[in-house]
Parts: structure tokens; C-alpha cells; sequence
């Protein structure tokens, strides 16, 4: 019994100097630390996988101010990431049918003040490259790492450039690309954060846009019991039509454009940038107030029902007019392309003034403008018919691989699982409402509307273009607070407030699917407040 009593005494002292310790060093209330050093992750091994960590180093906190988000706006991050272990690994190195060098090359950063949650940080365009993991898709200007979770980032199995696609000769690489990647990756991750602090992670969550979103996605389809929480932006779904929808505007502006000295068509001179401004104008004169307040933005794009034919010059174009010519050429690129019997191939796009104003960079025009630009290139006119069934020969041969259409997901939301959907209203590389047809399509095959939406929430982000930005986007929120609250307390994120740049001062609710934001009619009409979520 003594021999009981001083075990006691000396578990409960041991407690105790653990507490003063973890004090002593700074450590967050309910943080936990890691029970092995850094350093001594370079000989880790995962048995029955084939992982080397190239890199175990501890890195010191960053002040607030000092670092730049990883995207394609750069902006300093105004909160300061704690001090964490970097761990860089490679899974399965090998050599491929083209003689290359291949491996899923990942990135692991784990806190020394952990939270206890993963979250894996999806990519953008074909990979090749590692994102620092710092988890910043749908988390504001608050990174998941400062927050204290565990982040990882991969380059899905390849290097090279953002677009380059030779990696896909191989058949490994592209099926790594395609999910296999994000899969072990995922694996790999919480072995190691199980090791270096001693217990597994309480919660893991995914979050991404562009072809991080598809990735999410993909996980919610094939990988159903991997996340609890899944955050999709602005995904890059159905690329192969897509793509016949960028070709169709591409050809309709084509057609209109003046030829310049070498006799060759230049659509970046289709519109003046007066026409431009003129056009911006006229849709929100009709579609601004349509949410109840005069304000910039439109809250509500499917009650927009904007026709660029109330601009058509009535004689000469002056500067308040614009051509027969132009104004066909809008409706055609705006209402996508359509088959011979009148089916939609690819979803139209939402009139909103981020598609006609741009904001510089090459995914962020949608009317050609000079410089980089995905619609500033001559495209003839498609035959959608023919481009149709080369998108479905293709979808067959090779996108099959990264198709993230599949509806099922009763595994996943029956262990629990939350996925959330955003996207902005003014991305002129997937179309919003395209995202959205998925969303009702899932909706249908779950149940129904109703009952999805125990599990899933849509968003649109007014005047947001790809992924971030825009001259009239509030593209600031908070999406992985919502998903970590709705997980772990069961509380719904029915709105989430948004902020930007674009209007210092102003939040607004961005609603859930099939509600939007509405100006009550009284009170303050920059704060957020002032608003409610109706349909």
C-alpha cells in the first residue's frame, strides 16, 4: 500500500512539474507538446511504407507583418506563426517510364503549441510544386498554423511547372496527381504527428481552392473516412468542359475583334476601357439593389437577369453605347455554350463587374484585356457538338482520373463528415453556377436539400474572382472556424461575415445556399449586422 501511496504522490508531482514546465516555455493553455525532439524525425519509419524525411528543423516564430500568403495576390499575414518542426519527406521514390526522377514530395509543419487537429492544405493548377503549408484557403487572414494546426502540402508526386503536364506520361505520376497522392500524403502525415507528440490527431480537416477544392472534393468521394471537415473553393471540376466554355468566349470575342497590322484578330481591343467601365455600371444599376441595398455588390446573382442589349447604340457608337456586335458577343460568352439541341455543355457565367472590370494577372480578367490573360488569345469559333464529344472521349481516356462529379457520399457525411462549398461570383475560370449544379446534383442524391444541408453548406463570394480578389469582393472569411465549430460542437455555419480590401470598413454575411444576404432596410449598411440571410 506505501509503495501505492508514493507512486501516487509521485505521478501527481510529475503532473505538476509537466504544467510548471509547459508554463515556463510559454505553451498555450490545452496546447499539447511534443513528447520526442525535432530533429530525430530524420530517422523516422512508417512500417510497410516507404517514407524518407529529408528535412526535420525547428523554425522560430514569425512576427506578425513579416510573412506573405502563398497565393496569386501576395499579402502580408497580420498574425504571427508560433514556432513549429518542419518536416520535408518523399513517398516512394522511383524512377519513371520517361527516365525521370519521380516522388510525392510533401511538407509537414507541426506546432510546438498543438492544437491537436490536422489539416491538410490542398494544391493549385497540375502541382509540381510544394504550397508552404501554413492553411490559408477559407481561413481569413488567420493561417491554420498560427492557430496551432498541424498543416501539410504536397506536390502530388512531380515537379515542375504550375501547368506543365508531361508528368502525365507516366502512369504513376498521373495517378498520383489525380488522388493517389493526397491519400498517402493524408496517411503519412498523421503517423508522423502520432509519433512526435504521442497521440493521434483529435480531428483532421482538408482545405483548398482551385485544384485544392477538386482535391477536397476527390477526398469527400474517394476517401470518405480520411476528414471530418472538408472546406472546397472555386474547385476545378469538369476541366474538360470548362475549357470548351473558356474556348466558346474565346470565340466570341474573336469574332468581333479588330485585325491588327499582320491581318490577325486582337480581342483585347473588342472594348475600350470606357466600354468596359460603361457595362460595369449598367449591371449594377440592374442588379446592385436586387439584395436591397445600393452598395456595389450583388448579393443575389441567380435574381440577376441582366441583358447587355439595353447598351446597344440605337445609330453610331459613341462612348455611352456599345455595338450590335459587342453586345453579341457578351451574350454569347456570358450565356455558354449550348449543343445543337439547346443543352447546356458548361454552365453559363453570372453577370457581375469582376468579369468585366478584371483586376491584373492571368486568372483574373473574363472580358480580354492586354497582358496575361486566359481570354486574351485568338479562338476561333468551336463547333460545340464536335468539341463535346472530344471532351467525353478524353473524360473517358484520361479525366476519368480526376473526376470529382460522383454524388455518393453517404459514407462520408454518415461517419459525420461536414463539407463546405465557396465560390466567387466574378471567377472567370469556373463558373460559379457550375460548382453550384453539383452542389444541388449531391443534394438530390443525399436525401434531398434539406437533410444535405445537416452536412453541407454552398457559398457564393460576391465579386470574388479566383479563389481571392476583385475590384468589388469582400474575399476575407472564415470558413475553418465555421467547419471546426460545426464538427466538433455541431453548430451549423448558416453565414460567415466577409471583409476585403476592396471596401475598408465593410463586413456583410456571406448565407447558405438558397438564402443571400439582404439589407434589413435600417441600420448601419457597412456592418454586417444590418443584413439577414433570406431566399
Amino acid at each position: 500500500m506505501k509503495h501505492i501511496r508514493n507512486a501516487a504522490v509521485l505521478a501527481v508531482f510529475s503532473v505538476l512539474l509537466l504544467a510548471i514546465t509547459s508554463s515556463s516555455y510559454g505553451r498555450t493553455p490545452g496546447s499539447i507538446a511534443p513528447v520526442q525532439k525535432c530533429a530525430d524525425l530524420v530517422n523516422l519509419k512508417i512500417a510497410g511504407m516507404n517514407v524518407q524525411i529529408t528535412k526535420a528543423e525547428a523554425v522560430p516564430t514569425t512576427p506578425p507583418g513579416t510573412l506573405r500568403t502563398p497565393s496569386l495576390s501576395p499579402e502580408l499575414i497580420p498574425v504571427a506563426i508560433p514556432a513549429y518542426c518542419r518536416v520535408d519527406g518523399v513517398i516512394d521514390p522511383r524512377t519513371g517510364v520517361d527516365a525521370r526522377p519521380y516522388a510525392i514530395g510533401f511538407e509537414l509543419r507541426l506546432p510546438d503549441n498543438w492544437n491537436g487537429r490536422f489539416l491538410f492544405q490542398g494544391g493549385g493548377g497540375l502541382n509540381g510544386n510544394i504550397i508552404p503549408p501554413l492553411g490559408m484557403p477559407g481561413a481569413s487572414n488567420n493561417p491554420g498554423l498560427a492557430r496551432g494546426f498541424a498543416v501539410v502540402s504536397t506536390d502530388t508526386g512531380h515537379k515542375g511547372a504550375v501547368f506543365d503536364a508531361s508528368f502525365m506520361k507516366d502512369q504513376i505520376a498521373s495517378l498520383d496527381f489525380a488522388y493517389v497522392a493526397v491519400g498517402r500524403v493524408a496517411v503519412v502525415s498523421k503517423e508522423i504527428i502520432a509519433q512526435y507528440y504521442g497521440q493521434p490527431a483529435k480531428h483532421s480537416y482538408f482545405g483548398g481552392c482551385s485544384t485544392g477544392g477538386r482535391e477536397g472534393m476527390m477526398m469527400s468521394q474517394r476517401y470518405p473516412t480520411y476528414f471530418d471537415g472538408i472546406i472546397v473553393g472555386d474547385p476545378a471540376m469538369r476541366t474538360g468542359y470548362s475549357n470548351i466554355g473558356l474556348a466558346y468566349a474565346r470565340g466570341a470575342f474573336a469574332k468581333i475583334a479588330p485585325k491588327d497590322a499582320s491581318g490577325k484578330p486582337d480581342p483585347t481591343k473588342d472594348f475600350s476601357d470606357g466600354d468596359k467601365k460603361l457595362l460595369a455600371e449598367s449591371i449594377m444599376k440592374t442588379c446592385d439593389e436586387k439584395d436591397g441595398l445600393k452598395d456595389g455588390m450583388i448579393f443575389n446573382p441567380q435574381a440577376c437577369r441582366y441583358d447587355p442589349a439595353v447598351l446597344q447604340c440605337k445609330g453610331a457608337k459613341t462612348e455611352s453605347c456599345l455595338t450590335s456586335q459587342q453586345v453579341g458577343a457578351l451574350q454569347e460568352a456570358f450565356a455558354g455554350p449550348k449543343d445543337s439541341r439547346g443543352n447546356h455543355v458548361y454552365a453559363p457565367f453570372p453577370w457581375d463587374t469582376g468579369y468585366v472590370q478584371g483586376f491584373g494577372g492571368p486568372f483574373m480578367s473574363f472580358l480580354p484585356s492586354p497582358g496575361p490573360n486566359i481570354l486574351a488569345s485568338v479562338e476561333q469559333p468551336i463547333d460545340v457538338d464536335v468539341d463535346t464529344l472530344v471532351a467525353r472521349v478524353r473524360e473517358n481516356e484520361n479525366q476519368t482520373l480526376t473526376d470529382t462529379t460522383w454524388t455518393n457520399l453517404s459514407s462520408f457525411f454518415g461517419h459525420g463528415g461536414k463539407l463546405v462549398f465557396y465560390h466567387g461570383t466574378s471567377d472567370p475560370v469556373f463558373s460559379p453556377f457550375d460548382t453550384l449544379a453539383y452542389y444541388e446534383r449531391m443534394a438530390d442524391a443525399n436525401g434531398g436539400l434539406d437533410q444535405v444541408m445537416n452536412s453541407s453548406r454552398f457559398y457564393f463570394v460576391p465579386g470574388m474572382l479566383h479563389c481571392e480578389g476583385g475590384p468589388a469582393a469582400l474575399d476575407k472569411f472564415d470558413l475553418l472556424a465555421g467547419v471546426v465549430d460545426w464538427v466538433e460542437n455541431g453548430k451549423a455555419p448558416d453565414l460567415v461575415i466577409a471583409t476585403g480590401k476592396a471596401f475598408p470598413g465593410r463586413s456583410r454575411p456571406l448565407c447558405a445556399y438558397p438564402k443571400h444576404a439582404q439589407y434589413k432596410g435600417q441600420g448601419n449598411p457597412e456592418d454586417a449586422g444590418s443584413f439577414e440571410c433570406v431566399k
